[in-house]
């Protein structure tokens, strides 16, 4: 990627960001930074008249100047380095590594698209000739903005609902409503128990594609989608067995049975009209009921299943993937201009600062990393954590491991010609440091980008794990391995998918990281004449 590319992505993102704050928009990625501004303690600023988003508007103003700084370097900075070139072309050699850098290029874009891909609000609404586009509006839509009556009339709208009732004609105007592809909240979107048509076969009940009699608990609904029940049997060997039980159209317990091998023993009814009546009331199928964690039932477009809070499995290892890039893109650039800038005036300026830097690196890394960090994520409060807290946590032992690299750079490098000649020409110390120092260490630098990213991911994932990470409003790889593991037996797919997508973005960015490092090997493609 060219840094022209880059800076035009950052200046574009800036733009949308601070655009969407004026018009009152929520563009994808670029919502985030003033969202976390309002919801994260510290980062606004409040007055008598309002609030000032300090945190989201620094942010845009840093990607639009850094964006057109980039761009403008890329036009004025003359042609690229050969080396730079060399380099560059033997990485695209090492496919493994170049493949995996696309992939990884390409799982960033989709996590970019944010609430187009994933999100329970509908991209696009028609309604009485008017589209309305609430996953872009900050504001939420209400029930009666939509021909929603009674009790849900002021209430948050339930997209999903809406069109069904759209596509059933049950609204009082019918419309359309297009929703993301995957149509759940990540972490604000508790599901319904999800449920499975039964089929029987001579008598005996069982799941679709299975002739296994089914075990369990079974269902016939008032509304499957809010998942209102009618009658609630109990079967054993694919037979009505056991305890059944029964609700009005009020959600009012009415009724109650008991069943042995498919044969009525009693029953008991307490509601209004007959018992012939509400027996006879419409509803659906006979249906599997599947208690969170419910297993992947493609039918109602849970392709990986429920967690045991009921969130999507998909949509949370989206929101999960989302998090991780964010920290990443938060992570990185603060921790090696912390880690350059110390390393370098420590390995250039030697004495006393050198002296007290590597003795404080040395005392901070003697202390357990994790065992520190868990220690101060559980010292902040539950109402002030998130990710700009625990990534500062993170930041403050990150930048050790850069800075005793880069101070070895500094002194190998300080010793060399072109250093002296620029003293001589009377270059002063930051000239020095930055403009001749730093880009004949890029080789390191570029070699530690991948590897510190997967530490990152890794030290996230662990956190969240052990309980000491981000708050559950984030959807977070480490609480759902967590979430699986503690439901092993019940809801293996929890952890194998988890396993899976960790492993997979881990491993491509070790590919990643083993190619750059022979691309930029000097060892390995230096030739003296």
């Amino acid at each position: 990627m060219s840094r022209r590319t880059i800076g035009i992505f950052a200046l574009i993102l800036g733009l949308l960001a601070a655009l969407g704050e004026i018009l009152g928009i929520d563009f994808p990625t670029a919502r985030w930074f003033f969202e976390t501004s309002r919801e994260v303690f510290g980062l606004k600023w409040k007055f008598a008249g309002g609030e000032f988003l300090w945190f989201g508007w620094l942010s845009a103003l840093i990607l639009v100047a850094g964006g057109l700084s980039y761009i403008i370097a890329s036009f004025t900075g003359g042609p690229p380095n050969p080396l730079t070139l060399r380099r560059l072309k033997r990485f695209r050699e090492i496919k493994r590594g170049y493949y995996s850098l696309v992939i990884l290029l390409g799982l960033g874009a989709l996590a970019a698209l944010d609430q187009v891909v994933v999100g329970k609000e509908a991209l696009a609404v028609r309604f009485n000739g008017k589209w309305f586009y609430p996953a872009f509006t900050p504001t939420p839509f209400k029930g009666s903005d939509f021909g929603i009556t009674g009790e849900g009339a002021d209430a948050p709208v339930n997209y999903r609902k809406l069109k069904l009732d759209f596509m059933s004609g049950a609204a009082e105007a019918r419309g359309k409503v297009i929703m993301p592809l995957v149509p759940f909240g990540a972490t604000d979107d508790t599901l319904q128990p999800r449920s499975k048509s039964l089929f029987e076969r001579e008598g005996i009940f069982s799941e679709s594609g299975e002739r296994i009699p089914y075990f369990g608990l079974a269902a016939k609904y008032h509304n499957v989608e809010e998942g209102r029940v009618h009658l609630r049997y109990t079967l054993r060997g694919g037979k009505l067995n056991g305890a059944v039980d029964g609700w009005d159209v009020n959600n009012e317990k009415v009724f109650s049975a008991e069943y042995k091998d498919g044969e009525m023993l009693k029953q008991y009814y307490s509601g209004t009209g007959t018992i012939e009546g509400f027996l006879a009331m419409e509803s659906s199928e006979l249906r599997a009921m599947k208690y969170h964690p419910a297993p992947p039932l493609p039918k109602e477009q849970n392709w990986l299943g429920t967690t045991s809070q009921g969130y999507d499995v998909l949509a949370y290892l989206y929101g999960g993937l989302q998090v991780n890039f964010k920290a990443a893109l938060i992570f990185l650039p603060i921790v090696y201009v912390i880690g350059i800038t110390l390393g370098m005036l420590m390995g250039y300026l030697g004495g006393w600062f050198d002296l007290a830097m590597d003795r404080l690196i040395e005392v901070f890394s003697n202390i357990p990393f994790l065992f520190v960090v868990i220690i101060f994520a559980s010292m902040v409060p539950e109402q002030v954590k998130g990710l700009p807290i625990i990534l500062a946590i993170l930041i403050l032992f990150g930048w050790m491991g850069i800075t005793s690299l880069m101070r070895t750079a500094a002194y190998r490098e300080k010793e060399r010609d072109y250093i002296a000649a620029a003293r001589v020409l009377g270059a002063g110390t930051p000239r020095i440091i930055f403009r001749h120092l730093l880009p004949n260490t890029v080789a390191i630098l570029v070699t530690l980008v991948p590897f510190t990213m997967s530490g990152l991911i890794f030290s996230l994932t662990a956190l969240d794990y052990l309980g000491f990470g981000l708050p559950a409003k984030y959807a977070t790889w480490g609480r759902l391995l967590n979430d699986g593991l503690s439901n092993l037996s019940a809801a293996p797919w929890l952890v194998s998918s988890t396993f899976f997508i960790l492993v997979f973005l881990l491993v491509l960015i070790t590919f990643i990281g083993e190619a750059v490092r022979e691309a930029f090997d000097p060892k390995k493609h230096s030739y003296y004449r």
